[in-house]
């Protein structure tokens, strides 16, 4: 394992071909919903029994954003929160993390998104969202950053923005910009069904932009939900029904097991690293940080299969090391207790 799996530029590609930061390292934008979670301060109970709850930053896209911040790369975050306390909480906690909120927009009229998220005693998650609209569904086309986006070497983005007008079209036209201004398009499907209409309308909605994107990121249980298959493990399921031909690299996180990967050219297994899982909050977004920060640095990653298990080693060790502590955006790792980690001699297993 090299020493800095985030280092070196590409010889197709130049490394900062984009905006981003001094070191070389592209900029990753980040698209979509930016909330507070409440969460129980007693663990395994239902929300019904929770005795109080505590506020937490949330939102997958935000949490990416800083996520790539806290591994020393460049990120941005694109959305809409309300004119409101939690709104501006929210932007701050972004700033003092060294994201750039220049395509955060604030609107008078609706409230930041709250969610009640609970880990009950039987491992099942309950969600209890407040969005009736909340402000990140009201995002307006008019109201993009187009500049910022513009200068995204990775332009990452959830599907939760594609559920409503008007952040659907907005989010699309936002694609598009990147798209044509030749950033990479990261896509991380993050199903949460209780906000989708119904079941059919979540896969008809997650799938509707899937072969835009160069690369994606799913969970086991996301290929269930999307082939309706239920051997997640078939390598032939993924392939024919997930990979699309303008895809450069397919990714399929297994929790603490690791991950899957697939290119045009290869595909295989890179084993996750053990660590005390105590809450899982923010796991597949740290993931996501790991490798889009790896990739940053390096536009062809995908090419070469001994730097992109590298890169997904990496990425397993964020995933691992955010589950020994509470919430999300609070542990998030640095690269190098990243490192650190992947090191020792018994990481990978």
């Amino acid at each position: 394992m090299a020493d800095n799996p985030t280092s070196g530029g590409s010889k197709d590609l130049p490394a900062n071909t984009k905006g981003g930061s001094s070191d070389g390292n592209s900029l990753v934008v980040c698209f979509g919903e930016l909330l507070i979670d409440f969460v129980p301060t007693v663990a395994g109970v239902s929300l019904a029994e929770a005795p109080a709850f505590k506020k937490a930053p949330g939102g997958a896209p935000a949490n990416v954003a800083v996520g790539i911040s806290r591994l020393g790369g460049s990120s941005a975050f694109v959305g809409k929160v309300g004119d409101d306390e939690f709104g501006y909480m929210l932007a701050d906690i972004l700033k003092q993390n060294n994201v750039n909120t220049s395509g955060v927009r604030y609107d008078p009229n609706a409230r930041t998104a709250l969610a009640f998220v609970t880990l009950r005693a039987d491992g099942e998650r309950e969600f209890l969202f407040f969005r009736h609209p909340s402000a990140d569904m009201l995002l307006q086309e008019s109201e993009l950053d187009k500049n910022i986006i513009k200068q995204a070497g990775i332009f990452h983005y959830g599907s939760i923005s594609l559920i409503s007008e008007p952040c659907k079209s907005t989010h699309l036209a936002a694609m598009s910009i990147a798209k044509k201004s030749g950033s990479i398009l990261s896509y991380d499907p993050n199903l949460r069904l209780p906000l989708w209409p119904s079941e059919e309308a979540a896969r008809e909605g997650i799938m509707s932009i899937w072969d835009h994107a160069d690369i994606i990121k799913i969970s086991e249980d996301e290929i269930t939900f999307l082939t309706g298959v239920d051997d997640h493990n078939d390598d032939n399921v993924v392939l024919k029904k997930l990979y699309h031909p303008n895809l450069k690299l397919l990714i399929v996180t297994e929790g603490s097991k690791g991950c899957r990967y697939y290119t045009k050219e290869f595909k295989g297994k890179v084993p996750g690293i053990k660590t005390k899982a105590v809450d899982t909050t923010g796991a597949g977004d740290a993931f996501v940080s790991g490798i889009l920060n790896c990739l940053a640095s390096d536009l062809n990653l995908f090419k070469d299969e001994k730097r992109l298990k590298e890169a997904l080693l990496f990425a397993n060790a964020c995933g691992a090391l955010t589950v020994t502590e509470r919430g999300a955006i609070p542990a998030l790792p640095t690269k190098e207790a990243v490192l650190k980690l992947i090191q020792q001699p018994a990481a990978a297993s």
